[in-house]
């Protein structure tokens, strides 16, 4: 199989684009944090520890070359969030970007939430390509005119200039969260969004900044007495009563905020129990789910966890309908990824288009794909090496023990500081971002 892809074809993944610097020596600031393409995928963004979005912009496809997909080039760089200090609780707020998420479009403009550990901001994107000229009171130079020297009415007229992206935040909301937030989600209403936070998930109207809902609270009276946090949440793609709330005990629970104001009672709980014979020390810590993302059709969810990617449907609470292994071959080295705080790590997962195909990120650059159709799955890797444009990328295998082949890698030369934590899929076309510490590759199914 050359790869996992949309629609059950066997897909060659080629190369496309690599943004970012090629130094081997990473400045933290540029260390990439979050991947999102927008609603129709014309546009990519990405967020930096540095509190810097980048957003892509698709070109056109050449007329002379049809066969080859527009590229995604620079359309705005702006720095959304500066790093603070908290007074109070003498803590440094990093300026980090946790999460972007884009809110479909309504107009000429493209909107977009960025947040990171306290703070979220609703940024306008916008163009502008003309310019008035010819007021009454204003010179051309911008310096104001004696209105007593007036004597014509003109009517001021716009002319082209060059094209300029402009983005502006548009909403600050902020001071509502103790801990750190870690999910940002749009409801489908396309008015309200949640937060999610270690402790709590609030409920915020788009137009509103000085106050929001608290819809979960999981924080005992006595701080001793905790026992999980929450770790990602995500509202239903049509169902706008219903969300998610994943946690580090590797339950998903899902609400329904017509039964209550707080959601602290779930709906349903989906837990899958645990096999005794993998009863270990770690077993608590890789159970601890990093990522829950909604199908586009809204039938299933997927969660991943440290070695495993997990498909639920909502009507069946009991037990996963599918699992896929991702780096089962880690499960031996548990032990020395937790003394290097490896174990720690959170991965993301996404859906295909068409919800045929998931795709998660593992280490040594190597991202998983897993084609639930036709139950196959692929290692692709990302790196400069394979980096000539429109060439294919072969499929890699990690050598478990025994005698290793040719084109095998072995466990023990895994570079534990490559790795792709964050993934996103193109919403209609084979088109996928994958981030690498600093480096944003770009892939696409050979046509």
């Amino acid at each position: 199989m050359a790869g996992a892809g949309g629609g059950g074809n066997d897909v060659q993944w080629c190369f496309s684009q690599v943004k970012g610097a090629i130094d081997d020596d990473v400045a933290e600031a540029d260390i990439i944090s979050t991947v999102e393409f927008n609603h129709s995928g014309e546009l990519l963004a990405t967020g930096d520890k540095g509190g810097r979005v980048v957003i892509f912009q698709q070109e056109l496809e050449s007329k002379n070359q049809p066969q080859c997909r527009g590229e995604y080039n620079v359309y705005s760089t702006f720095q959304s969030h500066e790093p603070e200090f908290d007074y109070l609780k003498s803590l440094e707020i990093e300026e980090k970007i946790n999460k972007i998420r884009w809110l479909p479009q309504k107009n000429a403009a493209q909107f977009l939430l960025s947040t990171n550990d306290k703070t979220i901001k609703l940024w306008k994107i916008s163009e502008r390509d003309k310019r008035p000229e010819g007021y009454n009171l204003k010179e051309e130079d911008g310096r104001y005119r004696d209105p007593t020297t007036v004597t014509t009415l003109r009517v001021p007229v716009f002319h082209p200039m060059d094209l300029m992206v402009e983005a502006s935040p548009r909403r600050v909301f902020a001071n509502a969260h103790t801990y750190h937030i870690n999910s940002i989600s749009v409801n489908s209403d396309c008015e309200t969004y949640l937060s999610a936070d270690d402790l709590r998930i609030n409920l915020w109207n788009l137009e509103i900044t000085d106050r929001s809902f608290n819809i979960v609270d999981i924080k005992p009276a006595n701080m001793e007495e905790l026992t999980e946090v929450i770790t990602a949440a995500e509202f239903h793609p049509n169902q706008c009563n219903t969300f998610v709330y994943s946690s580090s005990k590797g339950t998903i629970r899902l609400c329904d905020m017509r039964a209550s104001a707080l959601c602290d009672q779930h709906s349903k709980l989906f837990e899958e129990p645990e096999d005794p014979s993998n009863r270990s020390f770690f077993s608590e810590i890789i159970s601890s789910i990093s990522d829950v993302k909604f199908s586009h059709s809204g039938r299933y969810m997927m969660t991943r966890d440290y070695l495993t990617v997990k498909i639920w449907d909502l009507n069946m609470e009991s037990r996963p309908v599918e699992t896929y292994q991702v780096h089962e071959y880690l499960r031996s080295k548990l032990c020395s990824l937790y003394e290097n705080d490896c174990i720690f790590d959170k991965f993301e997962c996404c859906w295909n288009g068409n919800d045929s195909v998931v795709m998660t990120g593992s280490y040594n650059n190597f991202f998983r794909m897993f084609d639930r159709g036709y139950r196959q799955d692929v290692t692709l890797e990302a790196s400069r090496e394979s980096s000539k444009p429109r060439s294919v990328l072969k499929p890699r295998k990690v050598c478990t023990g025994g005698k290793r082949k040719k084109d095998e890698i072995s466990v023990d030369s895994l570079d534990f500081n490559k790795k792709i934590l964050h993934t996103a899929w193109h919403p209609q076309d084979n088109i996928i971002a994958v981030a690498t510490t600093n480096n944003l590759y770009i892939f696409q199914d050979r046509l």
